[in-house]
């Protein structure tokens, strides 16, 4: 039988039990931490597709900065998929300068499609604000007063292939972004416009279309170009940047006339002439290659080169 505690001293049974179940905890606490290793980001799988997100068409009567913060939300929600080169915003502001194009220049598919090829993209994505609004709801008693400012919006995505021209993607997404302020007997928080509240909308509306954009861009077959060729040397302008290894085998293929729906009247694809393989040997300067051939005839200035089987 174990004695009784007395003088605030633990009985030696007691002892024994305290440092027992403070054994058993450190070896819980132990293994709790070995079995939850912090994950690594996802690698990127091959080569990194070029994109260029135009801003985006302000639909509302709301200021003319919804575009601008769409397009430059929808970059942010693409980076962080690591699997795509955004094309810079200065580049391509650039690029509307010295074409002449506006914002409603670049919606349409043609203008998107011609600008795409300048920069070297292989898909536009354009859009628009359609939706945009900001009311308020709440309640005013004697004492207390309680107010929600709710923020809605609707953002329509659009992705242009630079080689057909075509939309492969369309989608709209909604957005609910809302704050609430309080206060009693007049203290605390009183209500006023909270201009996070647009950032906060679009963002909903975006990262629901997320997803799904990505998957569509990923279809896409990645290619790259011609830059120039010196004797063996074909320097492609796709490189360390864009995920292209040393020693993948590309295909080297010139682009014919345009093969265009009897139908509509659309630009479907191109006529082909694949002219042989070629292995990346070396990378150049940021996001430049270098590659051999392996068989068949040497690509010319402009011509495209893709991954085999797409």
């Amino acid at each position: 039988m174990s004695r009784a505690i007395s003088g605030g001293m633990f009985s030696p049974t007691s002892n024994r039990v305290v440092l027992a179940a403070g054994l058993m905890a450190a070896g819980l606490l132990a293994a709790g931490c070995a079995q939850a290793p912090v994950k690594p980001p996802p690698p990127t799988v091959g080569p990194r597709l070029r994109v260029a997100v135009v801003e985006f068409e302000n639909k509302t009567t709301y200021g003319q900065r919804l575009g601008t913060a769409a397009a430059d939300i929808l970059v942010t929600e693409l980076s962080r998929t690591d699997r795509f080169i955004l094309i810079e915003r200065a580049k391509l502001d650039r690029l509307l300068a010295e074409q002449k194009l506006g914002v409603t220049g670049v919606v349409d598919p043609d203008t998107a499609a011609k600008m795409g090829r300048v920069l070297g993209a292989a898909a536009i994505v354009t859009g628009a604000v359609s939706q945009f609004g900001v009311h308020s709801e709440g309640s005013d008693m004697l004492i207390t007063e309680s107010k929600k400012q709710i923020a809605e919006c609707t953002v329509d995505v659009r992705v242009v292939n630079v080689e057909t021209s075509q939309i492969l993607y369309a989608e709209s997404g909604k957005g609910v972004a809302t704050t609430s302020t309080g206060t009693f007997l007049g203290l605390g928080s009183r209500s006023s416009y909270n201009e996070s509240l647009e950032g906060d909308s679009l963002r909903a509306s975006i990262t629901k279309m997320t997803g799904a954009l990505t998957e569509r861009l990923m279809q896409i077959p990645w290619t790259c170009r011609v830059a120039d060729v010196d004797g063996q040397n074909i320097y492609l302008d796709a490189g360390l940047r864009s995920g292209l290894g040393i020693n993948q085998v590309l295909d080297a293929v010139q682009l014919g006339d345009e093969i265009k729906s009897p139908t509509t009247g659309l630009v479907i694809g191109h006529k082909e002439n694949v002219l042989g393989k070629a292995r990346v040997v070396k990378h150049f300067g940021e996001d430049g290659a270098i590659a051999e051939m392996l068989d068949g005839k040497a690509p010319g200035k402009g011509d495209l080169m893709r991954l085999p089987g797409n």
